[in-house]
């Protein structure tokens, strides 16, 4: 098996990263998916690391036939993409979502089949910067990803595998895959999450005991909920541990998307744990307020609480 055709759906952040490998590697066409105006800014070009790059941009039917499908949108985006991705596979199509999150891979395989799903996760430092998106190549963890069963060293994830080394992309095969995803959630959860809240930079967890410890409620009701769905976390302890290095001032994805004025992915955060925790009856006191009020957090940034902005009844103090 030899992957020869590589379609991509999202071209933010962690899609930015699949672009800057993919659009140059030789033997292999390569297309994002998009259409309308977004389609008409793709072929403007792609601002990464400072370099203009122009990716071929295909309608989902030209897609069609990819050997591999990257699916690198936004939570929100995902249930409006379904027919879209629909569109895109074919038979002998392999799906991977680097989305965010523990559950994407559940919503595609329901709309395609799970026989085409090879589970993902993706460990990148991303900003963007402007109009350009920038990361480190060299210090990029990268892509890791596996089958859910035997046999781990599948036809599909050896051509991955040579697919992304020929593309210059990190990775690196697991066969604790979900272990892998759950842990990555852990990390944002109890370190985007708080953060974004507090709208400060990531040292504020070594600064402050009471962010570590707001941190730590997190933590401990996504681990209680991960134990009682049979992840064991401790299979992958010594890889979860090596993270990208960051500044004390970095900001992470939800702060990020709060300073833009967009809507996070918090649904997929602590709304999918509040909603994993009703389901197993195990108590989410942390994260129920942290998405609350990360949720009201966009609300201020859709202008909901101007008030010198409108004509707005008074109300009584208590």
């Amino acid at each position: 098996m030899k992957i020869q055709k590589v379609a991509l759906l999202g071209a933010g952040a962690v899609g930015s990263y699949v672009i800057w490998g993919l659009s140059r590697c030789p033997g292999v066409q390569f297309g994002v998916i998009a259409e309308g105006s977004r389609a008409e800014r793709l072929r403007q070009g792609c601002a990464v690391n400072g370099e203009i790059l122009r990716p071929v941009v295909w309608t989902p039917q030209e897609a069609q036939g990819a050997d591999l499908l990257i699916v690198a949108l936004k939570y929100g985006a995902l249930p409006g993409a379904l027919d879209t991705i629909r569109t895109a596979v074919t038979e002998s199509t392999t799906v991977m979502s680097l989305m965010n999150g523990v559950d994407s891979e559940e919503h595609i395989a329901a709309a395609v089949g799970a026989e085409h799903l090879l589970y993902s996760l993706i460990k990148i430092a991303s900003c963007h910067d402007g109009n350009c998106y920038r990361f480190d190549p060299e210090a990029t963890i990268g892509i890791i990803y596996g089958e859910l069963q035997e046999p781990c060293q599948s036809e599909r994830v050896q051509a991955v595998a040579e697919l992304f080394a020929a593309a210059g992309l990190h990775a690196r095969v697991t066969e604790h895959i979900r272990e892998e995803m759950w842990s990555k959630f852990r990390l944002n959860v109890c370190n985007n999450l708080p953060q974004a809240i507090l709208g400060a930079g990531v040292g504020c967890y070594q600064d402050s005991v009471h962010m570590k410890a707001i941190s730590d409620g997190l933590r401990a009701e996504l681990e209680t909920i991960a134990a009682a769905k049979g992840i064991d976390l401790r299979l992958v302890e010594a890889s979860s541990r090596h993270g990208s290095a960051v500044p004390p001032t970095a900001r992470y994805s939800t702060l990020q998307d709060l300073d833009a004025g967009r809507h996070t992915e918090i649904d997929m955060f602590s709304g999918a744990l509040i909603r994993m925790g009703k389901e197993l009856g195990i108590p989410t006191p942390y994260n129920e307020y942290t998405y609350h009020m990360i949720k009201a957090l966009e609300e201020k940034n859709d202008g909901l609480f101007d008030y010198d902005k409108a004509n707005r009844k008074s109300t009584w103090a208590t």
